[in-house]
This record gives structure tokens, C-alpha cells and sequence, in this order.
């Protein structure tokens, strides 16, 4: 899929912001980050001791949510990072109709039908092939 696919906007309107203020030094493994303007989760941190230039550095390696990419980025402990606002949500897959829409089970036994499955061929492969072996195939969605 292409990165357009997948923008992520960290700006919105007051009160509904994506994203929220923290502070470099207090962001850990598994943690999650926006890096480039990409949403990531930590995978990894270092930090390094004071330098020169008086700052502790933490040096962040994270993993794009959307496309998997590695991505680093080294920041002054002391100073803010955005930080993206997750929710995720498993749903049961149901069915998926000839033009691309899911039909999803909610955990409250209601049925979501507004998803379309991604065009990557091999993606809609994937998803289709273990639809058919196993019926009760837990399709996990990421929803903001």
C-alpha cells in the first residue's frame, strides 16, 4: 500500500487532537511515537549520558504502525515528542463480499460492513486464503 494510503495527520481541531505532548526521557519499549509524522511503536531505546551541548539524547528506533517500516530518530530527553493517540480494536471476520467489504463482529454481537479490504493483491490474497481455512479467523483491525 502506499504511504498516501495511510496519511497521518497529527494536527486537528481543539480538543480532538491525534496526538499529545511527552516528554522524551519518560517514553519506553513497546511505547508508541511520531516519528517523520509517522506513527511508531518503540521498539527500542537508548540514552545517551550529557554531552556538550548539556542534553541527555534518546535515541529511538520504532516500527511504522501502518506499513512496518524501521524508523529512527534521536531527541533531547528534556524536550517533547508527539506521541499518537491508539486505540485497537480485534474484531471476529464474518464475511467478505465480492466488492471488498468486510463484515466484522464487534464485541457487543453488532456487525461492522463499513471496512473495504486494502488493493494489495497479495494482502487480499492473504486475507482471503485464511478466511477459507479457518472460519473463525480473528481479523484484527487498527482503527483511530
Amino acid at each position: 500500500m502506499s504511504d498516501e494510503e495511510h496519511h497521518f495527520e497529527s494536527k486537528a481541531d481543539a480538543g480532538a487532537s491525534k496526538t499529545f505532548p511527552q516528554q522524551a526521557g519518560t517514553i519506553r519499549k513497546n511505547g508508541y511515537l511520531v516519528i517523520k509524522g509517522r506513527p511508531c511503536k518503540v521498539v527500542e531505546v537508548s540514552t545517551s549520558k550529557t554531552g556538550k551541548h548539556g542534553h541527555a539524547k534518546c535515541h529511538f528506533v520504532a516500527i511504522d504502525i501502518f506499513n512496518g517500516k524501521k524508523l529512527e530518530d534521536i531527541v533531547p530527553s528534556s524536550h517533547n515528542c508527539d506521541v499518537p493517540d491508539v486505540n485497537r480494536t480485534d474484531y471476529q471476520l464474518i464475511d467478505i463480499s465480492e466488492d471488498g467489504f468486510v463484515s466484522l463482529l464487534t464485541d457487543n454481537g453488532n456487525t461492522k460492513d463499513d471496512l473495504r479490504l486494502p488493493t494489495d493483491e497479495s494482502l487480499l490474497t492473504q486475507v482471503s486464503f485464511r478466511t477459507h481455512v479457518d472460519a473463525c479467523f480473528a481479523q484484527k483491525v487498527l482503527l483511530n
